[in-house]
């Protein structure tokens, strides 16, 4: 487990930011008390609290398996892609967040795209390409993706349209179960 370099740092930070937008300093800056800090270990990018670090130090590498929360890892092109772990982190952080109906959680819950006929609520201003949080409607967050189109835009489309191209959800648990840690 080993500290970032300064660009693994910058292709994590532009990625969050752009679910998180400048929510991302309270990722960063934190009280003494509660503080945090990034750590990769074999391709994959922790947030943990600084205590954690401390003990996990006493573990030998080959031996260490997880720790703290997984934001995502890195591809063999060095590309940086969020994981579903880093859902809690991005919903309490969220900038912008779209809320979809009932009849639209299972579909996004199988991996496909969010379409305007299941569109329940959206952020008002919410740019195009923009990053996104998917609750239901119980205010649950089901997953992220990036926005298709802009609020304004969305107003205009035909309900079989997509609104939000989807990244990960939390079925991405039960599918993926061999391949995630």
């Amino acid at each position: 487990m080993r500290p970032l370099t300064e660009d693994e740092t910058k292709a994590v930070f532009e990625k969050l930011a752009n679910y998180i937008g400048k929510n991302l300093v309270h990722l960063i800056d934190r009280d003494e008390d509660d503080a945090y800090c990034f750590r990769l270990h074999k391709d994959r990018v922790y947030y943990l609290p600084l205590p954690m670090l401390h003990l996990a130090t006493s573990v030998a590498r080959p031996n260490l398996v997880s720790l703290g929360t997984c934001f995502g890892k890195f591809s063999k092109t060095g590309k940086f892609k969020l994981g579903i772990t880093s859902l809690d982190w991005l919903a309490k952080y969220a900038k912008y967040k779209i809320w979809i109906k009932p009849s639209g959680e299972l579909p996004f819950l199988y991996g496909n795209h969010v379409a305007k006929a299941h569109l329940g609520r959206i952020t008002e201003d919410t740019p195009e390409h923009q990053g996104v949080v998917v609750y239901n409607m119980a205010d649950v967050p089901l997953g992220f993706g990036v926005t298709a189109r802009s609020t304004i835009d969305t107003r205009k489309l035909d309900p079989t349209g997509i609104i939000v191209f989807h990244q990960a959800d939390v079925g991405e648990f039960l599918r993926d179960e061999d391949t995630m840690f």
